[in-house]
């Protein structure tokens, strides 16, 4: 059931459209880009912040400034004697932040990589007030220049599309950064879908849809129908792992069927059980990503992965089937 911020957002947008679907449109992507609140919103999410502080103090923070905030990056560095010389970027969903990836992070560096951590705009320690793929990846670009070349790239949920469109180069103003091995997890394989979804909770009519969709152009130098898997990695035969719970109830499994479609280069690890935010804190799914991006570990090698789990879920179809889950 909407709430009643959700009800007058509505009623607004439908008033504006009534007089001009672009100016529908444009507000649209405005309310759908601006950035909460970087505090808990939950107890549950406070003490999880919590519980990683220490972590998080004991990292290297570097601040950077890309148009319209400021970003920050924690790095986590191995014991001299254990460092293999491999640099990692990992890279957060919306309404996450670093910290939650602190098990992530701490299976890597105790593998030997330097693990950079990035906050995006408006979460976590960054500032900021817009986010969108253009702003996502306007700051792993930041990292790139500051901290060096990245062997790999991991990014959960938005962050997912977000390391694939800064390996594509698909952001015309902002280098291509491509890293040897990219590895997503819970991730949308389709912006498109996600503008779709959030239309419709927005309540725009058809006309206003279309003036929201193209405000990607505007920010992207490209179209909104350019930000699918097929089309974002096309030629881009970067080994990658992507992993994703059929029990997932925010970004629907198929999304990494068609991940794992793109070619024989891909390969798809079901994380049962795991749900959309727990996976990124889930050992088996840490020690998974940590084998791939092993040094000497020939990516292929990684084929049809599970992840035994006591909570199988018998879910799949209908959460399939959801209409109303957050796509990113």
């Amino acid at each position: 059931m909407a709430s009643l911020i959700e009800k007058i957002t509505r009623a607004g947008l439908r008033l504006v459209a009534a007089q001009s679907p672009e100016k529908a449109g444009e507000l649209a992507f405005r309310l759908f880009t601006r950035t909460r609140s970087a505090k808990p919103q939950s107890e549950k999410e406070r003490l999880a912040i919590a519980r990683a502080r220490a972590r998080m103090d004991e990292a290297e923070t570097v601040r950077l400034l890309i148009p319209g905030a400021m970003v920050a990056t924690h790095v986590f560095r191995p014991q001299p004697e254990a460092a293999n010389g491999s640099q990692v970027l990992i890279v957060h969903g919306y309404r996450s932040r670093s910290d939650h990836m602190i098990a992530l992070a701490d299976s890597l560096v105790a593998a030997g990589h330097i693990v950079v951590c990035l906050d995006l705009p408006g979460h976590g320690a960054s500032s900021g007030k817009v986010l969108h793929l253009g702003k996502a990846v306007e700051a792993i670009d930041a990292a790139w220049r500051q901290h060096g070349r990245f062997d790999a790239f991991v990014g959960h949920s938005f962050g997912g599309p977000s390391v694939m469109a800064a390996a594509a180069g698909a952001i015309l103003h902002v280098p291509q950064r491509k890293p040897e091995r990219i590895v997503t997890i819970a991730a949308p394989s389709n912006m498109g879908d996600v503008f779709k979804w959030a239309g419709k909770l927005l309540g725009l009519a058809p006309a206003a849809q279309s003036a929201f969709e193209r405000q990607v152009l505007r920010f992207a130098g490209r179209p909104l129908s350019e930000f699918s898997a097929p089309r974002l990695m096309h030629g881009l035969a970067v080994p990658m792992l992507v992993i994703h719970a059929p029990d997932d109830k925010e970004v629907a499994f198929s999304n990494a069927e068609a991940l794992s479609g793109l070619g024989k280069h891909v390969r798809l690890m079901r994380a049962d059980g795991f749900g959309h935010r727990r996976i990124v804190s889930a050992p088996p799914v840490a020690g998974a990503v940590t084998a791939f991006l092993e040094p000497s570990h020939n990516g292929a090698e990684i084929v049809d992965l599970r992840v035994p789990c006591k909570r199988q879920s018998n879910k799949m179809a209908a959460n399939e089937d959801r209409r109303s889950r957050r796509p990113a």
